[in-house]
This record gives C-alpha cells, structure tokens and sequence, in this order.
C-alpha cells in the first residue's frame, strides 16, 4: 500500500540546517495522512454493497483501486515537474480539498463511470501527496527531532490501517456505502483548515534533474529492487482487494464478523510494524525475502480452509501482520540504495512503482475472480508473491556485488 518510503534519501540534505519546530503541522499532515489511506482503500470493506448499488460485478467495482492507483503513477512521475516553482504549502492545501472532492463524487456517484471518475480524484491526490510528503515533514522540524516526527506522521498510515477498512465495514450496514464515503469529507476539511493555520510557507526546494526520475533506473540495483517491490505489492493487492466477497460468498461471515476480521487483519498489521524494525537488524534481504514467500503460504492455504471462519481469520491476521511491515523493510532499502538521491527523484518513482503495481494487482484479480472464482486469484497471488521473493534474493545478490 502507499507508504514514506522516500524518507532516508533526504535526511541528510537537511542536517546542516536549524529551523523552528511546526508540530501542529506534523500533526495536521498525520490527519491528512490517515484520511488519504482511508479514502485510497475504503471500497475494499464495501466492495459487495457498491457493486450491487452500481450494477456492476465485484471485479468491476474492485477497479476503482485500479484507476485510483494508475492515475497515481502519471501524477508521482509528473508532480516534480508539473507543480515546478509552487510553493509546498499551496500544493498541499489543493491536494486536500481535491481529497475531499474525491469523497463527494464517490458518495453522490449515479453510475458507475462517475464512480470512476471520482476514484481517479483520489488517485491524483495519493500520487501527489506521497511524493512529497516525506520531504515535507523533514522541513517542518529540527533535524534532531526529524525521528519522532516521522514516527508521528506515519501513525496516521498505522491508524487508518487498524480501523479504516472494519469502520467502513460498520458505517456501511449502519448508514450505507455513500454515507461511509460521506463520512471522509469533513475529516479532510479539518484536515484542509488545520493544515492551511499550522504549516509555514515552504518554497519549493529542487535539486538538478530532480524531475527525472527514470535516470535512477540506470543503476541494476535499483531496477531489480523496485520489480521486487512492485511484484510484492501486486501480489498482495491481487488478493487483498476481494477480502470481502471472499469471506461473504466462501467462509459465510455475516457483516459484523466481516468487520471483527478486518479489524484483526488491521491490528495485526500494527503490530507487524511495530516489531520489524527487530528483524531488520538481523538482515534486511532475508526479511524481505520470507515475508513474500509466508503470504505466498496463506494465499494457498486459504483455498482448503476458505469455509472454516477461525483458521481463515487466523490466516488473514498473519496476512496483515506480514503485508503492513514489508513496506518498512523496502523503505529501508531505499536507504541502502539510493542514500545520496533527492526525495521527489526517488519518492515519485516509489510511489508510480507501488501504485501501478496496486492498480494491476487489482485489475488481475478483478479479471480472475469473475472470471474463474477465487481460487485462481488467490493462485496468481501467491505466484506474483514467490516471483517478488525471488527478484528481491537477486537484488541482494547485485548489491553484494556493488559492495565488493
């Protein structure tokens, strides 16, 4: 999912400067934050009402993650370009009300193309924003207290991944799919206002060819890394964004079992990134090897054990607990790859790798699950998985290689 990735590529670039703290902008960014990845994966927990509302199947509705992620990649690869000398203050303030747009559109959609056209909103927003949000909060703090502002910004991502997804589970059987998409807006207005009274004017700040993201690809390392990544993501989207009508149709959850299990697959994943930091010292390729290669396990094993609800909520807390650390292991790896690189470079191409990968993750299981029901989706996950384990075991190998 989208995450601060682009965060030890800038560190240094701001070590030498002292600046006044702006927590109350940390803060209004860590509500923006926990808006966006509610709004980025809410049709996830309503993928079943909104297809029946829309008249369209699951898989057709489970596009709107698709189109939300592609428009993400044109405007992370463009937004250095496209925002040029504008101030970051400006840039963010726009991206927050077109958030809350995106909200308005998708609650008040008649048909499934406006629907559409309201999550490609929201891919606009999620492009732009993860791109340069990193950047952002280091230029808001001291570089000594750059750590627990990053600790604090990013526990916007960590809440909205505990409650989003069994929230909007709940307010859609209390108040329906729209009312839940409803509920977003005023969460992004007062995100709007606090963020307009407590961020400072931030002038934008490129490096020389900051705008050309693909010249990173030049370098073997980075190519083989970020296939790796966008294969583990893709993987994980493949099966994650039809959660719901599998445990609707195959395990037979009623909604507020639906809701406790997406809760746990949330509490989980908090836990997980709370304790891979540990297992990273240990090893950074090895962690992000076994993870890809344990969820490639539970896809499979979810296929015999779909019917019994306690091992198929068990498997899915495992799910949760692995695919919400990962991406802390690959921010690390940024580090390690590309530690001298600028944030928006690195960040935006981060950002369209992760994105695409979530819109054809999303698009092939779409394809699969109506096509041939959910054994063939949660096969070809579990294959894209073992392929992301693999072309991260020769990322390990080329950096190895460029060590010695």
């Amino acid at each position: 999912m989208t995450t601060l990735m682009d965060v030890p590529a800038v560190t240094g670039q701001y070590e030498a400067t002292a600046r006044p703290a702006h927590w109350g902008g940390v803060l209004a960014m860590t509500l923006c934050v926990f808006a966006l990845i509610a709004s980025e994966f809410m049709p996830v927990s309503l993928l079943t009402p909104m297809a029946a509302d829309l008249h369209v199947s699951e898989g057709l509705a489970g596009y709107g993650i698709a189109i939300s992620g592609a428009f993400a990649v044109i405007t992370s690869l463009s937004i250095s370009t496209l925002a040029g000398s504008m101030n970051r203050k400006t840039l963010l303030l726009a991206l927050t009300g077109l958030m809350a747009v995106s909200g308005a559109v998708v609650a008040l959609a008649p048909n499934y193309v406006v629907y559409l056209a309201g999550r490609a909103l929201i891919g606009v927003v999620i492009g732009g924003f993860w791109s340069m949000s990193a950047a952002t909060a280091i230029r808001l703090v001291p570089t000594a207290q750059v750590p627990r502002a990053l600790a604090v910004f990013n526990g916007g991502n960590a809440l909205a991944t505990v409650i989003a997804a069994p929230l909007g589970s709940h307010l859609g059987s209390v108040v329906g799919w729209r009312g839940a998409f409803f509920c977003l807006i005023p969460v992004a207005a007062v995100a709007f206002i606090w963020q307009w009274i407590s961020l400072p004017s931030m002038a934008a700040e490129r490096a020389d060819g900051s705008g050309n993201v693909f010249r990173l690809f030049k370098r073997r390392t980075v190519v083989l890394g970020m296939a790796a990544c966008g294969a583990f993501f893709m993987g994980q989207f493949t099966l994650f964004t039809y959660v719901r009508p599998f445990l609707e149709t195959v395990t037979r959850v009623d909604v507020s079992r639906l809701s406790l299990i997406l809760l746990a697959i949330g509490i989980a994943g908090f836990i997980g990134t709370a304790m891979i930091g540990t297992f990273l010292k240990g090893g950074l390729y090895r962690i992000l090897i076994v993870i890809p290669v344990l969820m490639a396990a539970i896809a499979l094993a979810l296929i015999p054990l779909g019917a019994w609800m306690w091992p198929v909520a068990v498997l899915f807390a495992l799910w949760g607990l692995l695919a919400t650390a990962a991406p802390v292991g690959w921010w690390s790896w940024i580090a390690d790859a590309m530690p001298e690189e600028d944030a928006e470079a690195g960040g935006g191409l981060m950002v369209a790798v992760i994105q695409l990968a979530i819109a054809l993750g999303s698009t092939v299981g779409g394809m699969l699950f109506d096509g041939s029901g959910y054994r063939s989706t949660f096969v070809a996950s579990a294959v894209v998985l073992l392929l992301g384990a693999f072309l991260t075991l020769l990322t390990s190998r080329a950096s190895a290689g460029r060590a010695a």
